[in-house]
């Protein structure tokens, strides 16, 4: 078995050759529950893993002072965070180390996969650079500081290809207006699902006054299981597309394989079951954001009779 572990939220990701600890989430932003961390930790934790959900960001000042505490390294996932802010800072510029993805379901994209890692402590500069360069010393190479290179390290090929890269800085140049967009279409969402709120119908998203998003996704949040499975039904029959999201990693195979839980699953494993994402996309127009919540009030009036 490893002899390091890390703390992490139950829909975060399991990192290779360590033992992930999970804890439960705060119901209200599905991020980590930062009250949890500290009872999780033991003499072999290497660092804290948060995910800053649906472009939420986690409350990064409770656990940095947990992570100071206790020596720890603060890993933001924030996938889904790009130009998302807590306090005025920035996801991914807050802990040690932040990650991005250009997947093709994100709010910026390179045409498919593709990454970015910000590096806030420079220690580790040198050894992302190696790893990066399939395990060589190459950029020491085109500094000029060596005279030749060699490999070093373990590595992978993650360069991505130019045609890639010109995908994504288009969307780059433009990241403010697909921002505004998304905002615009979250905003309308909320505005017009609020009565179902008001009515303890459904539950809708929550956004901390320190914290900005960026509407990366919008969702609504079922009575249960069994109520999102008749809304998924009743929406894919009006040709809706509206799905689910992550299954809570620890109760995966490889959950359950590189992981435990530490405590009790109060949330993680409710709430995902009641979570049921609408479509929202860079593109999507007023009349179809209004279709799909008109057909959501339908199927409530409806169930309600």
């Amino acid at each position: 078995m490893p002899s390091y572990t890390f703390v992490s939220t139950a829909n975060a990701f399991v990192l290779r050759g360590a033992t992930v600890v999970f804890v439960d989430i705060c119901p209200d932003t599905m991020n980590i529950d930062e009250t949890k961390i500290e009872k999780a930790i033991t003499p072999r934790t290497k660092a804290i893993v948060v995910v800053h959900y649906a472009g939420v960001v986690c409350n990064m000042d409770a656990i940095s002072r947990i992570a100071e505490k206790h020596n720890l390294y603060v890993i933001e996932d924030a996938a889904q965070a790009m130009l998302s802010t807590y306090k005025n800072k920035y996801a991914g510029t807050i802990g040690h180390l932040g990650t991005f993805s250009f997947h093709e379901s994100k709010n910026y994209t390179s045409a498919g996969e593709g990454g970015l890692l910000i590096i806030n402590d420079s220690s580790f500069i040198e050894r992302a650079e190696i790893l990066r360069e399939k395990g060589t010393n190459r950029s020491k190479f085109f500094r000029g500081e060596i005279d030749k290179y060699t490999w070093v390290d373990v590595g992978s090929s993650y360069l991505m290809n130019d045609v890639s890269a010109a995908y994504l800085w288009g969307q780059l140049e433009k990241a403010n207006d697909i921002l505004q967009h998304r905002m615009k279409a979250w905003e309308l969402y909320y505005r017009l699902l609020s009565p179902l709120k008001e009515k303890n119908i459904i539950e809708l998203p929550h956004i901390p006054s320190e914290c900005t998003h960026n509407a990366h996704m919008f969702y609504i949040k079922t009575k249960d299981l069994d109520e999102r499975t008749r809304l998924i039904d009743f929406l894919k029959h009006h040709g809706i597309y509206a799905v689910f999201h992550y299954v809570p990693l620890h109760s995966s195979p490889a959950g359950i394989t590189f992981g435990r839980f530490h405590g009790e699953d109060i949330y993680t494993t409710k709430e995902s079951e009641r979570l049921l994402r609408l479509p929202l996309f860079y593109g999507i127009t007023q009349e179809e954001v209004e279709f799909i919540v008109k057909k959501v009030k339908e199927f409530y009036h409806c169930a309600n009779q």
